[in-house]
């Protein structure tokens, strides 16, 4: 380094400046008087002394910028208690796990997430002082007993491509259970989401609070009742999905409801609000963890689950998938990608729907003509199946399907199927999916039966979920809609950018038979003759068919256009996107009093 001062320095001030300067760039300092062409004085950087036992003695300004340095014993301790909390619980829980095909908490996130997708954990070190040989509180030789992360890991990692919060129980550690540190690390996570909006995946296999412990963390502020309350404030704000690796039990089953989906790993996961033994003291009934909350029982019965998956890997897999559709919040649109073509030709949908009423047939075989090939994602397949839920993308958009399926029941709607797509279309509106519906429905199911199981309730909920949607909705009248069917499948009244008819379609208060016979039964009675009588209720229905005709329909622009089934594709294609950023506005209100 060469520095110039002025002509009137001195020998021992430019000795001075060069001393300081050596001493801090740490490099050869050259000092000019004036003009002079020669440094007037040169110092060089101060190099460290060895100490008279041979190791480096630190000079004056430091040695941190050596490249010989290496982590100290300090270090290499806390790395020690880093490795011995991430061997998990009891070697014995670890064989359990062994024996119910399941992976060790830490193997588990490697699958998920990589070797290199966890970007942090937070509370590793909860509960230390309780179990740690290391801890001043802990007898080392008399404690067996390990709660590393007090049972529940937390932090963040990337997966496909998205960042998520995550959390998972260590089952390991006491069944997975719940107490103070991980219930603390619990409710700080999810805090946490609401402040970034990123998605949340829930691990769980958990058997819930732990009795034994639950002074300072079951009914306090803070405490496990925290979760759901997160849990509902997180709803809808960022996606919340849930996967089911162990039997949860009490508390730790309402995480999984409360998650936006579901998925359950057969033979493996099971949910219910009580066990077995507990079920038994209560109601004296002997029964089965799996017959009492197992995967059949939540994806065919209660609806619970969303998705059941064969295995941890699929588990994964199916996860993977669902998130494609989704954004990571509210704030954002669902992910668009690639359009494809559908797996089969448009121009096979008109063979497909029948022209008679009354005749089944597959709406998943109209669905595999109108989306792309490989992108319908069912939810819910083995619950409520008059009615399917599914995802899909249509020229790369994703798209939420509310198709009636008249291979199951005719596609009349039961209560469950009510309650199904009114919680499927609740929850693309909160994410910004597009809504599809297909109707080809005879209206909601009567009969005594369907009364007990709330069909006027759960209907309800089915019609305000249309009617509050405002994302972009399209409606094909694929054939009957009838009733108040039309009105729960996005109809004219209820805010579509489009109604949509195929040549198939019919709109009406109810079909021809049961129309003939409300109107015109004591008229048909009459009639001895029972040719006589067939003929005239036969020629009744035609001329009902034609009042009810999508062409009258059109005639009386109850629809806005009669379209080729085999361009009900591009159709859609371009509706969907010219409908893409369009704005809806609900009543000034705090919210809805119907659920």
């Amino acid at each position: 380094m060469k520095v110039r001062v002025s002509d009137g320095a001195t020998d021992e001030e430019a000795s001075a400046i060069a001393e300081a300067l050596a001493q801090h760039v740490r490099d050869e300092v050259e000092v000019f008087v004036g003009d002079a062409d020669s440094p007037a004085v040169v110092r060089r950087a101060p190099v460290a002394a060895s100490a008279s036992d041979g190791s480096a003695a630190e000079s004056t300004a430091g040695a941190t910028d050596s490249d010989d340095l290496g982590p100290t014993e300090r270090e290499e301790a806390l790395w020690a208690e880093i490795e011995d909390i991430e061997l998990g619980g009891p070697e014995k829980y670890k064989r359990r796990l062994e024996e119910q095909g399941k992976l060790f908490v830490r193997d588990r996130l490697d699958l998920w997430f990589g070797e290199d997708g966890m970007l942090f954990e937070d509370g590793k070190f909860a509960n230390f002082d309780a179990w740690h040989g290391d801890s001043p509180e802990v007898d080392a030789e008399d404690n067996d007993d390990r709660l590393p992360g007090d049972g529940l890991l937390t932090g963040a990692a990337e997966f496909e491509g998205r960042e998520v919060h995550f959390m998972a129980n260590d089952f390991t550690v006491k069944a997975g259970s719940m107490a103070e540190k991980g219930v603390e690390k619990f409710l700080r996570m999810q805090q946490r989401a609401l402040k970034s909006g990123k998605p949340v995946l829930y691990l769980m296999d958990s058997s819930g609070g732990r009795i034994d412990q639950q002074t300072g963390f079951f009914a306090n502020r803070e405490g496990i009742g925290k979760y759901y309350y997160n849990h509902s404030m997180l709803s809808g704000r960022v996606p919340q999905i849930c996967v089911l690796y162990g039997p949860c039990i009490a508390g730790a089953a309402y995480t999984p409801v409360f998650a936006d989906f579901t998925v359950m790993v057969r033979d493996m996961s099971a949910m219910a609000i009580a066990s077995p033994r507990m079920v038994k003291m209560v109601t004296g009934e002997d029964i089965e963890m799996e017959e009492l909350g197992g995967p059949d029982v939540h994806a065919k019965h209660s609806g619970s689950a969303d998705l059941v998956a064969d295995d941890e890997e699929h588990a994964c897999e199916l996860v993977a998938d669902l998130v494609s559709y989704l954004p990571d919040s509210a704030d954002e649109k669902p992910p668009k990608t690639e359009g494809r073509e559908p797996l089969k030709s448009p121009e096979g949908i008109d063979s497909i729907v029948p022209q008679e009423p009354n005749k089944g047939y597959d709406m998943t075989d109209v669905i595999d003509r109108v989306v792309d090939e490989d992108s319908y994602f069912e939810l819910k397949s083995e619950y409520g199946k008059e009615i399917i839920t599914a995802f899909a993308r249509i020229d790369g958009r994703p798209v939420g399907i509310v198709a009636n399926q008249p291979a199951q029941r005719a596609g009349a709607i039961f209560p469950d199927a009510a309650e199904k797509a009114a919680e499927f279309i609740w929850t693309c509106d909160a994410y910004e999916i597009p809504l599809l519906y297909l109707c080809d429905t005879p209206g909601f199911m009567a009969g005594s039966q369907v009364e007990k199981d709330a069909i006027l309730e759960k209907g309800k909920k089915f019609i305000y979920a249309t009617s509050s949607a405002t994302v972009p909705k399209q409606t094909v009248v694929v054939r009957k809609a009838y009733g108040a069917g039309i009105y729960a499948m996005g109809g004219p009244a209820y805010d579509p950018e489009s109604i949509i008819g195929l040549p198939s379609g019919e709109i009406a208060i109810m079909g021809p038979e049961a129309a003939i016979n409300a109107v015109y039964a004591r008229k048909l009675s009459e009639i001895d003759d029972e040719e006589e009588r067939a003929q005239m209720e036969q020629e009744l229905r035609e001329e009902y068919r034609e009042d009810i005709d999508i062409h009258r329909m059109a005639s009386e622009v109850v629809v806005d256009e009669i379209v080729p089934p085999s361009t009900l594709r591009t159709e859609l294609e371009n509706r969907f996107a010219f409908y893409e950023g369009v704005e809806k506005e609900l009543p000034d209100k705090k919210h809805g009093t119907i659920l």
